[in-house]
């Protein structure tokens, strides 16, 4: 009876993980696009402020989204390794021990 039950779930369960680990893969990497995006909004938000402003502005920007880059790659390169590792380990606890 419990096997009845249980097999299906374990076959959602086996399914669904490579399913959250691209979601989550993919979740990284767009939030860094965000924040770089929006660091870059920033110097056409402050457009009218003047030329001073912007100059300040513009130069902040520009130095913090190269950071944001650098770091977004990092990160992506980390995500990535995580994903291929945890991926290896589900696949590997899919085959059944003798």
């Amino acid at each position: 009876m419990m096997a009845l039950i249980m097999t299906p779930i374990e076959i959602i369960g086996k399914l669904v993980k490579p399913f959250a680990l691209c979601l989550r893969l993919f979740a990284n990497m767009t939030a860094g696009h965000f924040v770089i995006l929006a660091l870059l909004g920033l110097i056409f938000i402050f457009a009218t402020a003047g030329p001073a402003i912007l100059g300040f502005v513009t130069v902040g920007a520009v130095a913090f989204t190269l950071f944001m880059m650098l770091l977004e790659l990092l990160v992506a390169f980390l995500q990535a390794y995580i994903f291929a590792l945890l991926t290896s380990v589900f696949i590997g606890m899919m085959q059944h021990a003798h």
